[in-house]
């Protein structure tokens, strides 16, 4: 079984429309994918005929919205093989998710003279959170560097781990190069050394199959809108004994058990963690997310997008003048790149006038960005949807940009 390209994209509605007067191009899926039919139409559902908060409500609409927003949790629980029910935690998206580990976690259990680790790839919502809790704590943030293709040097990272480390915080796969870590051995060397481990699954989750129990890590966290699901809802999983041992992340109706002047005891996992109304409808139309994906299957979805990637590898390394940044040996549908005697704004500017769209800048990775010698990159990333005919679209715009530039 291969990918239907032609029924993908038409689940796809976005694709048909025209940008500046030509067919729209999308390649910035590390940034947010576009949104499926099924996703769709579970939120206009919603917002039609369902529209009650939840949890609180005996009337039929509240519990019907009750049912369908917890069955989501269930869904998550089998996506990613999650032991328990309640070890799935909803949140905001991978960047408040990271913020409750680090508040809750960090700031509980980190003392003076502490060590987190964390690579020289992270995205800022991987570093900055750890930042402040250490701030706090008299901790200290350690970097965990890369090769020059843009690789974890696991060498280097052996002989960071200490008795001091407590965290390690890394992602699955990098936004602004493309790396698939080897996260597995990295969990299994940080256990070795007493800390736990965080992984950003926020590139990978649409794109690799996670399971939390053969990784044995300790969080994972990760968004709904980059695995063609809505914007402002996302996933923490916590293994049951940390979650348990953390306080609340905020306070507000549904986190508790029972309130009063004299004090207040929480309520059980995952609740606690889940102050105040959801975004209901996000919830919701996850489901349809990760069953879209799963229709699909992810040995087609990887295979399709190696296609991508490679043939778009091989086409923009002919393009003299023109840089990828970011090699390593195990790389997932992301390609940046620079131009000589163009900026990444610039080059991202032009190809929009050809109704192609990428992403430009430092990608949330200034660290990583300072590494590898550049200011900013363009970066072209694929999904299911994309077609070699993008990528040979993508590579004309490219040429044409140079000529102009």
């Amino acid at each position: 079984m291969s990918i239907d390209i032609k029924k993908v994209r038409n689940d796809f509605p976005e694709l048909a429309r025209l940008v500046h007067d030509k067919p729209l191009i999308y390649l910035d899926n590390a940034a947010s994918t576009l949104k499926c039919l099924p996703v769709i139409n579970a939120l206009q559902q919603h917002y039609t005929n369902e529209a009650a908060n939840i949890h609180r409500g005996v009337h039929f609409l509240s519990e019907q919205g009750t049912m369908k927003y917890e069955a989501t949790r269930e869904k998550t629980q089998s996506f990613i093989n999650a032991k328990e029910r309640h070890e799935i935690i909803f949140t905001k998206g991978t960047t408040e998710s990271i913020n409750v580990i680090a508040q809750c976690y960090a700031l509980e259990f980190l003392n003076e003279g502490d060590e987190i680790l964390v690579s020289t790839m992270e995205h800022h919502s991987n570093i900055v959170p750890w930042q402040m809790a250490a701030l706090k704590k008299g901790a200290i943030v350690r970097e965990i560097p890369i090769n020059d293709d843009g690789e974890i040097i696991l060498d280097e990272y052996k002989k960071l781990l200490s008795e001091k480390t407590k965290i390690v915080s890394t992602c699955h796969i990098s936004n602004s190069l493309g790396t698939i870590n080897p996260i597995k051995e990295m969990i299994t060397l940080a256990h070795d050394a007493g800390a736990i481990f965080v992984v950003d699954a926020a590139q990978s989750i649409a794109h690799e199959s996670i399971d939390v129990q053969s990784l044995d890590c300790d969080f994972l966290v990760y968004s709904s809108h980059k695995m063609f699901g809505p914007t402002g809802f996302g996933v923490l999983y916590g293994k049951e004994d940390l979650l348990n041992k953390m306080p609340p992340y905020q306070g507000g109706g549904d986190m508790i058990d029972v309130v009063s002047f004299d004090g207040t005891t929480y309520n059980d996992l995952p609740h606690k963690f889940e102050a105040g109304t959801p975004h209901i409808a996000g919830g919701i139309a996850l489901k349809f997310a990760y069953e879209y994906i799963e229709s699909l299957g992810f040995e087609n979805i990887i295979a399709h997008e190696k296609m991508l990637l490679d043939y778009a590898t091989s086409q923009i390394k002919e393009i003299e003048g023109v840089k990828v940044i970011g090699e390593a040996k195990k790389k997932a549908s992301v390609l940046s790149f620079v131009m000589d005697g163009g900026h990444p704004h610039d080059i991202g500017t032009i190809l929009d006038r050809q109704g192609i769209a990428i992403r430009t800048g430092h990608h949330c990775t200034q660290p990583l960005m300072k590494r590898m010698n550049v200011t900013a990159t363009a970066r072209a990333s694929f999904s299911v949807y994309n077609t070699l005919e993008d990528i040979d679209l993508f590579i004309q715009g490219l040429k044409k940009t140079k000529e102009f530039l």
